[in-house]
């Protein structure tokens, strides 16, 4: 037995989440291929992640080369995956809010191999680590130390994140670097564990791109626009606080009006943007993603 905190019945909706979200991740794993177009990936993810009786946490990302997270298509989006290319995909489930987050890198450059299997030994060396009363502190140097190995570099500033019903960050980071911190894991937390890697000669950090196509429910304001009005109500109804993409809501108001009231939603700050992280110095990205529950021996990979 796994002994956690974790009532039954919440565990068996992390369990399945977690088994459809990594039935996702493969699939999208073997059918990423060199111009395809990003929007068909995003949105077979998500049909998959339906037709297997999950809901989608958040929009599929595909975040290629530089862009080591948040990239997802907007509604039209005709990017394709470049040649030569390394490509992130990230793909979250929930089942009645309980939610797997997971990750693989698809890899078109030979060059880039290597970023790929650190974060894969990264992840691997932190599921071996995590336990309960193990310090952040610890388990950041141990993931730093997993890609220092491989002569690469940790991105600094992205981290792993606890996980809670419809929160997908919901307290306690679990950094990639060394970082001070008093805090420690604990049983019956679950975690998406998450390492990201770059080059050796990068800045080996991201900065908030220009680009944003993931959204979050913030916080009902005063709207003047009716059909801002029933966006929101619209938004809060079905996606609650985990993030959604324009692509979610077509046909939600009459197109006309859409960009007016999506417009309001941001300037009022009822929703907030996800802009996409870029590599400080675009250096390539490589990711690795699983999502835990801490138990009494160890932890237990979800996805």
């Amino acid at each position: 037995m796994l002994a956690m905190t974790i009532p039954e019945e919440a565990f068996q909706k992390y369990v399945k989440a977690g088994r459809i979200a990594a039935k996702v991740r493969e699939h999208m794993r073997q059918m990423v291929s060199e111009g395809m177009h990003v929007i068909d990936i995003c949105e077979k993810a998500e049909s998959l992640t339906r037709e297997n009786g999950g809901k989608p946490a958040f929009p599929c990302n595909v975040s290629i080369n530089e862009a080591a997270a948040h990239y997802t298509s907007p509604p039209g989006d005709e990017k394709v995956i470049p040649e030569k290319s390394i490509v992130k995909v990230d793909v979250g489930v929930h089942v009645d809010g309980y939610i797997a987050d997971t990750a693989v890198t698809v890899c078109f450059n030979p060059e880039y191999e290597n970023l790929v299997r650190a974060a894969e030994d990264a992840l691997e060396t932190a599921i071996k680590t995590l336990r309960p009363g193990l310090s952040v502190a610890s388990f950041g140097s141990a993931v730093q130390k997993s890609i220092k190995t491989h002569g690469l570099k940790p991105i600094s500033n992205l981290t792993g994140h606890q996980i809670s019903r419809y929160s997908l960050h919901a307290g306690k980071a679990l950094p990639n670097v060394f970082h001070l911190s008093m805090s420690r894991v604990q049983i019956g937390e679950v975690f998406a564990v998450e390492p990201f890697v770059t080059v050796p000669d990068a800045a080996g950090k991201v900065i908030r791109g220009k680009e944003a196509h993931i959204f979050r429910f913030r916080k009902r304001k005063s709207l003047k626009n009716d059909y801002a009005k029933q966006l929101l109500n619209y938004v809060e109804k079905n996606f609650r606080t985990l993030p959604f993409s324009k692509r979610w809501l077509k046909e939600c108001v009459p197109a006309r009006y859409f960009s007016t009231a999506f417009l309001e939603l941001l300037s009022s700050k009822s929703l907030m943007a996800y802009p996409v992280f870029i590599e400080a110095s675009g250096k390539p990205v490589a990711q690795a993603e699983h999502t835990v529950v801490i138990t009494k021996d160890g932890c237990h990979v979800l996805t």
